[in-house]
């Protein structure tokens, strides 16, 4: 989710609350659930391409867990993230979970998200209620309402139901707002559930935050085992992997050597 003005061009495509809208301006249609924050984007010349920042930072999962087998996301929004997966990552298989069936209804007729196959599949659900223990590697959470995460992602219940519905070594992902009064909160109940094992990353334009909560991680990682896979994965994907390290400098423990995952307890 990022926070933007709806563009030119907005229609309303469903009238009961909460409002779905879409926009087109200077080639991109965006979304909008329940008011003007932008929910997803798609570039009209790209539409596998990932146009939103904060979306292309949540692919740095891949920096700590770069062979993923099985994947959970909660809340589709527009698709992106899950047509990127579905078109690069050819060893995954994805389970998305969305809590509005209007919202898969639009992904797929207005945002080129692809039919269910071996490697997709896209269910109406509750995603606080679709853990089930080590059922994937990746869980990948971004299951905002207009500007709001809702409490039942967010709550200590959810993470450590999170750190049962991961396979050793794995990664949760979610996407969080910079400015949410909660956030401090909400990362501390991570680390809670993953033993410390909690890392951030300021998204490189967008106002989010990407934490990553690991399991089955070393207590510290080089930063030449970091740049070396971001090199390979830059290669790849075509994403900024590089900026991605150094921007994991910024928020969290290091020093000239490594990332530390989990930091000594104070003596």
């Amino acid at each position: 989710m990022k926070r933007a003005a709806i563009g030119r061009l907005a229609r309303r495509v469903f009238g009961r609350a909460p409002a779905l809208t879409v926009s087109e301006a200077r080639g991109v249609r965006t979304l909008h659930v329940g008011g003007e924050a932008v929910q997803s984007a798609m570039r009209l010349d790209d539409p596998h391409a990932l146009a939103l920042d904060y979306t292309r930072c949540m692919m740095a999962f891949l920096l700590f867990h770069p062979a993923p087998r099985e994947m959970l996301m909660i809340g589709l929004g527009g698709g992106s993230l899950a047509k990127f997966v579905h078109r690069n990552l050819h060893a995954v298989r994805n389970r998305v979970v969305e809590l509005d069936a209007r919202i898969v209804t639009v992904a797929r007729s207005l945002f080129h998200l692809p039919p269910d196959d071996a490697r997709l599949a896209v269910e109406i659900g509750d995603g606080a209620e679709a853990l089930a223990p080590e059922c994937a590697d990746v869980l990948m959470v971004d299951g905002f309402d207009d500007e709001s995460l809702p409490g039942a992602l967010v709550s200590q219940a959810f993470f450590d139901a999170a750190w049962g519905a991961l396979a050793e070594p794995a990664v949760l992902a979610i996407n969080l707002m910079s400015d949410d009064p909660q956030l401090d909160r909400v990362l501390q109940r991570m680390e809670n559930a993953f033993g410390g094992a909690v890392i951030c990353m300021p998204a490189l334009s967008d106002p989010n935050v990407i934490a990553f909560a690991l399991k089955g991680a070393p207590p510290r990682i080089a930063w030449q085992a970091l740049r070396t896979r971001a090199e390979r994965m830059q290669a790849r994907y075509g994403l900024p992997f590089a900026r991605y390290v150094n921007q994991l400098r910024r928020m969290n423990p290091c020093d000239a050597q490594d990332l530390i995952v989990i930091a000594p307890p104070v003596a």
